[in-house]
């Protein structure tokens, strides 16, 4: 049987995006469509996909910059560029982030779908070993990922967007520093020197849902100068604030 490969489409040009996603589909991909790059990062962020789709010129993040910050990120998902420019240099530099392949506009639906096929055939696609399970357990919290819900010993209750976007990246980098900067653009899409306290407020409000006691918090941690560090397991050693 055929993989149901997940694809994410960023394209801002609703007339090319609706081809695209109906085509994939037929062809039996699993289609999520943005239309700029802080979507994609945040998507990205929290979703295993097989394939990215992505146009160079978006409304404020281009493509060029969210390809950099995958491979920063470590992140290898094969990344197909499109773009209305066909220069060389607009090339070279697509493939110098880290894009895998390139295609101008405008082009074929056939050859798109070729160079979907065959890069998905050379990455041999499986879901990540380490996605992360449909329940996950720390401390005496409970978050089921699915329904976006949260057992802790205070009750249960619904999980916003944002606060189950933000777990999950936590709980994907457990023990490793994830930067003040970091997590305002992949949670909220905002530059990482926004001057703001959005971030801070949030992980006050985590610390209020899932610590024992949240002025001497063991999960969610602050690294003085870093950022932030999730620990699921704590010990003696691990409190940094």
């Amino acid at each position: 049987m055929k993989p149901c490969y997940p694809v994410l489409l960023v394209e801002d040009e609703p007339h090319i995006a609706e081809g695209l996603i109906f085509n994939l589909q037929a062809e039996g991909y699993q289609v999520t469509h943005v239309e700029n790059g802080e979507a994609a990062l945040e998507h990205l962020a929290a979703h295993n996909c097989a394939l990215v789709v992505l146009d160079v010129m978006l409304p404020g993040m281009n493509g060029l910059h969210v390809c950099r910050r995958l491979r920063e990120a470590e992140n290898q998902v094969p990344i197909l560029m499109l773009t209305a420019r066909g220069e060389e240099e607009d090339r070279i530099a697509g493939l110098s982030e880290g894009a895998d392949d390139y295609l101008t506009k405008p082009f074929s639906l056939k050859e798109f779908l070729l160079r979907v096929s065959g890069m998905l055939r050379r990455s041999n696609w499986q879901p990540r070993a380490d996605s992360l399970p449909d329940t996950y357990l720390f401390g005496s919290n409970r978050i089921k990922l699915a329904d976006s819900l949260a057992s802790t010993p205070r009750g249960e209750f619904e999980l916003t967007q944002l606060e189950l976007r933000m777990l999950r990246i936590f709980f994907r980098k457990e023990g490793q520093i994830l930067s003040r900067g970091e997590l305002l653009e992949s949670v909220w899409g905002m530059a990482p020197d926004t001057e703001t306290r959005t971030l801070y407020n949030f992980i006050v409000r985590l610390r209020k849902y899932f610590e024992k006691d949240p002025s001497r918090p063991e999960h969610f941690l602050t690294v003085r100068g870093r950022g932030y560090k999730f620990i699921r397991k704590p010990s003696p050693t691990t409190r940094t604030d």
